[in-house]
């Protein structure tokens, strides 16, 4: 054989190799392939993922002897075998499933296919009357849902760690929405219960309705979440002063911030929205009442770096927005306002005009403006003022006088509670705080006539801020023989221990007491300077009646030539 023929002859040797190799490797690969489609098989059983479901938060699971072992949350994801199974004495058949390393047998009936189908409820039952919301992602609202009506769930958002629905999906006649799972139960005689009623309920429902403000009986009481954000801590006690929205104001606020540093003062209140003070162009306004928008006092850039340098000094900043005492928006929104029944305008009340508390488009405007507020400006707590409806009104309401746009006939002090829980659910998601204004009346054993009643109010924010300013109290308050402005610490003292203490103990989760004092000089005879002393001397009747979760200090002006006569009173422990 010549050397050509040898090296041929060996080139086809070498051919015939690898293509007995190629064939091999893919025979190989088609067993693997096959074998890797069917290893279920071949290992014993058929595997496949599965979500747990069930109508409760958690689903029992069982060892191999049938034994109860532990309890998976709705919606876990697990490997399911369904040629492994088990049978409990009652005949019950479970089926395998694998979670982590961990065998498990489970009633088949808890498990799907799709994750969007692990909550089994088919109906849920209102406990807190709630509007439902059109997305669980906006603010919008839709219709009211009462307490005790019943609601076909068809969806649902998300779940919590704990397997809890965070918004239900719901059907409400022709309507479709979202509800918080908070405000629902599984039952309708659960649903129509009061909570823990010889405590709590009873006592309420005795104060009956006296001033037209509403029932303190319909109101809600049950206990709601306090939150402590890890990413926004409140200081414990929050000594503020107040700031209006004027430019003025703003544009010195460096003034203001040195001041503070040489006090105990640790947060600024700041107005975000006062009637007919608007602090900046928000796009909400601008959205929802252009007069408001048009007539800010500030650029958005000049109050934004205000706050900036606020909260750059160490300072813990509130948002005020007055809510139900808004002329622009009024008269943007005619629709939603007071109007005066017999004439078909707008109610005129103490020369301004008044959005009615009962129209929900009122609600999503103030809080998409506090939610803006919060993201553009970084406000750590937003509190709501004029959370009511207009005082010393009942003789024209009995008259027939004011139409309040009462479109679901709710009772004052229910609207301003649903209000409020509104607000609170939206801006917890945003990890902020809220407040709410009260009138130191509130905390009388009363509803007042304007719809605050300060057990029902507490119970939902987590700040609630009563204005108990001496020269607002009758002259002769409580049976005092002096004018009761001329002695702040015993009116403060007498009426937090008496009033506010009280009322404090007849709710599950009282909110935090952080009071407004007055830094202003009285407005009725005899006239008094309110300086150092004066202010002293309410802040230590309030924290000596056990009211020690701060204060504000309230002067419409924010002076500071007048907080700067006050310094000694913002320095001490109290």
């Amino acid at each position: 054989m010549t050397r050509v023929e040898k090296k041929n002859a060996r080139k086809k040797k070498i051919k015939w190799k690898n293509v007995v190799m190629l064939l091999l490797i893919v025979g190989l690969v088609g067993i693997g392939y096959v074998a890797y489609q069917n290893k279920d098989r071949l290992f014993g059983g058929s595997i496949q993922s599965r979500y747990v479901a069930s109508n409760q938060t958690t689903v029992k699971v069982y060892d191999e002897t049938g034994k109860e072992k532990d309890a998976l949350v709705r919606g876990t994801k697990v490997s399911y075998r369904e040629d492994e199974t088990i049978t409990l004495e009652d005949g019950k058949v479970l089926e395998q499933i694998i979670y982590g390393k961990e065998k498990s047998y489970i009633d088949p009936d808890f498990l799907v296919t799709d994750p969007d189908k692990v909550v089994l409820e088919t109906d849920v039952y209102v406990r807190t009357p709630q509007n439902l919301y059109q997305s669980p992602d906006e603010g919008k609202l839709l219709g009211l849902a009462n307490k005790g009506d019943v609601l076909e769930v068809v969806g649902f958002d998300r779940l919590n760690d704990d397997g809890s629905v965070s918004m239900y999906e719901v059907k409400k006649g022709e309507e479709t929405g979202y509800i918080y799972s908070k405000y629902v139960v599984l039952d309708q005689a659960s649903s129509l219960l009061p909570y823990e009623e010889e405590k709590y309920y009873d006592m309420h429902q005795k104060r009956g309705n006296s001033y037209g403000g509403g029932s303190a009986g319909n109101l809600d009481y049950y206990p709601v979440d306090k939150p402590k954000f890890e990413d926004n801590p409140m200081p414990e006690e929050v000594y503020a002063l107040y700031l209006n929205c004027s430019q003025g104001v703003i544009d010195n606020v460096d003034a203001y911030i040195e001041f503070a540093k040489t006090t105990k003062i640790n947060a600024f209140v700041l107005d975000i929205k006062d009637n007919e003070s608007s602090a900046y162009p928000a796009e909400a306004m601008k959205q929802y009442s252009k007069t408001n928008y048009e007539k800010a006092f500030n650029t958005k850039e000049a109050y934004q770096a205000a706050i900036q340098k606020i909260k750059e000094a160490g300072f813990y900043v509130i948002g005020r927005i007055t809510v139900f005492k808004d002329k622009y928006y009024a008269l943007d929104h005619p629709e939603y306002a007071l109007q005066n029944a017999k004439t078909g305008e707008l109610f005129e009340h103490y020369n301004t005009y008044w959005p009615s508390p009962y129209q929900r488009a009122v609600w999503e405007f103030n809080v998409e403006l506090a939610k803006e507020a919060v993201e553009e400006m970084g406000f750590q707590e937003i509190q709501f003022d004029y959370v009511r409806f207009p005082d010393r009104t009942l003789a024209l309401e009995n008259s027939k006088t004011i139409d309040f746009r009462n479109t679901y006939q709710e009772e004052k002090a229910q609207a301003i509670q649903r209000f409020l829980q509104y607000a609170t659910d939206e801006l917890h998601k945003l990890h902020v705080y809220v407040s709410a204004d009260v009138f130191g009346e509130s905390a009388h054993s009363y509803v007042t006539a304007y719809g605050q009643y300060f057990p029902a109010i507490s119970n939902v924010v987590d700040v609630v801020s009563a204005m108990p300013y001496p020269d607002h109290f009758n002259k002769y308050e409580y049976g005092f023989r002096e004018p009761v402005w001329t002695v702040p610490y015993d009116i403060l003292n007498y009426w937090g221990e008496n009033y506010v203490m009280k009322r404090q103990a007849e709710i599950p989760t009282p909110a935090i007491v952080r009071t407004w004092i007055q830094t202003y000089d009285t407005i009725h005879e005899p006239y008094i300077t309110y300086g150092a002393k004066e202010v002293e001397q309410q802040i230590k009747g309030l924290y000596d009646a056990g009211l020690n979760g701060g204060y504000m200090t309230w002067n419409s002006g924010s002076n500071l030539e007048k907080y700067k006569s006050q310094a000694s009173a913002y320095s001490k422990e109290y």
